[in-house]
């Protein structure tokens, strides 16, 4: 649950960072009124701030959403995990679909984080209380390869590592072409990443101050513009490869976010159809590990469906 709170910049706001004026007129400390503007939950005159250090005028309406607020800490359950490797630094997993990777607001149990607590002994207090040795996540929706630190040592080997863009991550996604001429053989995106104007779930390629590179190559393609299609990340923003395949015409499909409706409700799958299918780092000890998880069963099922002719419109 969530409720919408509604105030109106006063002169002496004017010129003011909007995490000030929020923190000046509701009961929001400044470090939760980052939060919620980092996680696209302010509006100024009904557009999303996507900074903080935004400057406020006289006479504008601020909008923001409380959420309920997440637990203090992640507790262990005994929820099934399929461990690919492990060893006293790390654990790498194959992530199913539809499980969320930390608790959070609306999801404060039932997470791949609480499952890694009740698997590993020596999880607890590494990094953040809530997501514990977590050096970068997938979405809800999508399956496949995460790796997740067991010490503190291990966690500030493995971080630079993400920062510098330097892992190895490839994704497989079942996409169609519904508009412009489509994807080459192979090719590269690179835009802007930021969060969406008026849509705070969304982001887009159009705007925002970070750079966001996926390299993709066509793997198949099916009757009526479908296609698999590998996508390597060299940069990983939030909903990068969705952003850039739907911004190229090509959504994923079961894609309710990003693609019209004829592509996030095809009949053939029933979930987003993006799988992290490789990933590879320099373990903390040195060592250079590849790691690959096989396509989950029912994206196999879509891809045979297309190989039979399937439509993959409803």
């Amino acid at each position: 649950m969530s409720a919408r709170l509604t105030l109106r910049a006063e002169d002496h706001d004017h010129g003011e960072r909007v995490d000030v004026v929020l923190a000046r007129h509701t009961d929001l400390s400044r470090a939760r009124a980052q939060h919620a503007v980092q996680g696209g939950r302010v509006f100024r005159r009904g557009i999303a701030v996507d900074k903080p250090s935004l400057r406020v005028e006289s006479g504008d309406t601020l909008e923001v959403e409380l959420s309920d607020p997440a637990p203090a800490e992640a507790a262990p359950e005994d929820i099934p995990l399929r461990v690919v490797f492990e060893d006293e630094a790390i654990i790498v997993v194959d992530k199913p679909p539809g499980l969320v990777v930390h608790p959070a607001p609306g999801h404060p149990s039932g997470t791949l984080v609480n499952a890694l607590l009740h698997h590993c002994d020596d999880l607890t207090g590494v990094g953040d209380a809530l997501r514990p040795g977590l050096v970068h996540r997938i979405d809800r929706q999508t399956s496949g390869l995460l790796v997740v630190a067991k010490s503190d040592a291990a966690l500030a080997a493995l971080q630079p590592q993400f920062a510098a863009h330097t892992v190895r991550r490839e994704y497989w996604a079942i996409c169609a072409r519904v508009s412009g001429p489509g994807l080459l053989d192979q090719g590269t995106f690179d835009t802007r990443h930021g969060r969406h104007a008026t849509d705070r779930k969304r982001f887009t390629g159009q705007r925002g101050t970070r750079r966001a590179v996926t390299h993709y190559s066509v793997l198949r393609r099916f009757e009526e513009g479908a296609m698999l299609v590998a996508c390597r990340l060299e940069t990983g923003r939030t909903h990068q490869i969705r952003v850039h395949l739907s911004e190229a015409g090509a959504p994923i499909l079961g894609d309710d976010l990003y693609a019209p409706p004829a592509v996030a409700r095809s009949p053939l799958v029933e979930r987003l159809a993006l799988h992290a299918r490789t990933l590879g780092f320099t373990h903390p000890d040195g060592r250079t590990l590849d790691f690959e998880a096989p396509l989950p069963d029912d994206l196999t099922a879509a891809i045979a469906r297309l190989d039979k002719g399937a439509s993959w419109r409803r």
